[in-house]
């Protein structure tokens, strides 16, 4: 059997790790061990997400917590090293951008353990992005590279990489949404603030170029304002980013828009039902893009680029500036039914897993 290390540290890790897993675990050659890095660690960030997906209690915990992005990727590669050393797994199996993704791939490969990176090939082409950063070196060390979409070959091949140890498999963050996406829609989360489907905005907002930068807070939270004088808003908020928009003294205004609801952070069925009945949704994330383009709902990027092309060039996903005249007319378009049609990107079947599965059974058995 090949004993795989599959390792999750945040809540997208968490949706792309499930299917990776029960993939795993049903091929006849793998033998999969789940680590959970504690990057995301409380009952909303990370406990929530593994009832929902159905996904075990992680074989190894660590404890890496929060903190600078140095001291994080530190903890995480002092936790991991002994684990490895004791289990010598075959492979290391990574997903995403994350922190935990980076620090898993550096420790694996420092002891010579072969590395399976999931969603390889993403580039924003913004070194300003600390998951661009995350993306490039993990790919740079790992030996085998999963991709989600064709520009992502491309930038492979870019960057040196040869088509030996490059597989187009599909998008295992799709296979989870396919798996509960009924689930999802019966919960009707969109009832708990009395909103009708396709009537209201849903806003994401995490990056910290958005949420730490007073000046560029202060403009977002006014655009939703304004969004919010005519149509109902929900907004699932971190209490990190709560505090600052406090501390830019943004709470009266809070209390007297009736129309913008700022909710804690919601489960994976609660938000994706939210997702499936909004008329917009308004973001900064990277997987949010993916799931508002499989179910066809408009979605408006607030950032000046995006490393998920496929869902601009075939899905529903615009780019808009910041700016508060540009948000709103990107919501009267969506809710008015003028918004762009897309398409399911390539592989995006909810199959990807398994043939992840497959293609690393075959290439490391030709290791």
């Amino acid at each position: 059997m090949i004993k795989a290390l599959l390792v999750a540290g945040t809540r997208p890790n968490f949706i792309k790790i499930a299917p990776l897993y029960r993939a795993f675990e049903q091929h006849p050659e793998l033998s999969p061990v789940l680590v959970h890095t504690g990057q995301h660690y409380d009952e909303v960030m990370s406990e929530v997400f593994f009832r929902q997906l159905k996904l075990p209690e992680p074989d190894i915990y660590l404890s890496s917590g929060s903190g600078s992005h140095a001291e994080q990727t530190a903890r995480v590669m002092k936790e991991l090293e002994p684990v490895l050393i004791d289990l010598q797994p075959d492979v290391v199996v990574v997903v995403g951008d994350v922190n935990s993704t980076l620090a898993a791939a550096l420790t694996s490969k420092k002891l010579h353990i072969p590395v399976a990176h999931i969603e390889a090939g993403l580039r924003s082409f913004d070194r300003r992005m600390p998951e661009e950063i995350n993306r490039l070196a993990t790919d740079a060390i790992s030996d085998f590279l999963f991709v989600t979409e064709p520009t992502a070959i491309e930038n492979l091949h870019h960057e040196g990489h040869s088509d030996d140890h490059i597989f187009f498999c599909g998008n295992v963050m799709i296979d989870s949404l396919r798996r509960f996406e009924d689930l999802a829609r019966s919960v009707e989360q969109r009832k708990k603030y009395g909103m009708e489907a396709g009537g209201y905005v849903l806003v994401t907002a995490h990056r910290p170029e958005m949420v730490d930068q007073p000046d560029l807070l202060i403009l977002f939270m006014k655009s939703l304002f304004r969004i919010a004088e005519k149509y109902p808003v929900v907004f699932p908020v971190h209490p990190r980013t709560r505090s600052r928009i406090s501390d830019a003294g943004l709470d009266k205004e809070l209390e007297s828009t009736e129309k913008l609801y700022l909710v804690d952070p919601l489960g994976y069925f609660e938000f994706l039902s939210l997702i499936t009945d909004a008329g917009l949704v308004l973001t900064d994330s990277g997987g949010v893009q993916e799931e508002t383009t499989v179910l066809g709902v408009p979605c408006a990027t607030i950032r000046e680029n995006t490393e998920r092309p496929c869902t601009i060039e075939s899905g529903t996903n615009e780019l808009v500036a910041l700016n508060p005249d540009v948000l709103f007319d990107a919501v009267e378009r969506a809710l008015s039914g003028k918004w762009k049609k897309g398409s399911l990107p390539e592989l995006w079947d909810g199959n990807a897993a398994t043939r992840v599965a497959e293609k690393l059974a075959l290439a490391l058995r030709g290791a």
